[in-house]
């Protein structure tokens, strides 16, 4: 990913803030009323995503068709839905960019569906420790027996993480 750049930031209406706390929560249910807050913000990028700040800390994304939390979402408030587990071997691969394949995968929640974002959470905490893409729904990461199910999207360490603001 390029490094991103932030081209304007401003806050949002609550009318508006209202209508994407709407659209998380048809991607992680209840847990969108974690990410309520009286002020948010857009940081409008030269990526193709829009980053939102949520009381000044980076914590939702939006890419147009669906709005998931980032990664320091996701960490400062735990939320138990759209997880794919992997083992400690896992791990180190995951957190430096690796795409998740199946052997490495130890759950996954019934919510998962292909095309839509998951955190990636490691096994014994639960701790996230990216983003993905699902290429599968869960019945069908499951049944595999190999290959790759989730596409890495945002990381520890990439341009989403590092971005200062």
């Amino acid at each position: 990913m390029k490094k991103i750049t932030i081209k304007k930031r401003h806050s949002i209406r609550k009318s508006q803030g209202a209508d994407l706390l709407v659209r998380l929560a048809e991607q992680i249910g209840a847990s969108a009323d974690l990410f309520r807050a009286d002020m948010i913000e857009v940081l409008e990028t030269n990526a193709a995503i829009s980053l939102f700040m949520v009381n000044k800390k980076p914590f939702l994304m939006d890419n147009g068709t669906w709005v998931f939390p980032t990664l320091k979402g996701a960490v400062q408030c735990p939320f138990p839905e759209r997880r794919v587990a992997v083992d400690a071997g896992a791990i180190p691969f995951v957190v430096n960019g690796a795409d998740i394949m199946r052997p490495g995968i130890v759950s996954v929640t019934d919510d998962v569906k292909a095309g839509l974002p998951v955190q990636i959470v490691d096994e014994r905490h639960g701790k996230p420790l990216a983003i993905g893409i699902a290429l599968l729904d869960a019945p069908e990461i499951r049944a595999s027996s190999g290959g790759k199910m989730v596409k890495r999207f945002h990381h520890v360490g990439d341009e989403i993480w590092n971005m200062e603001i």
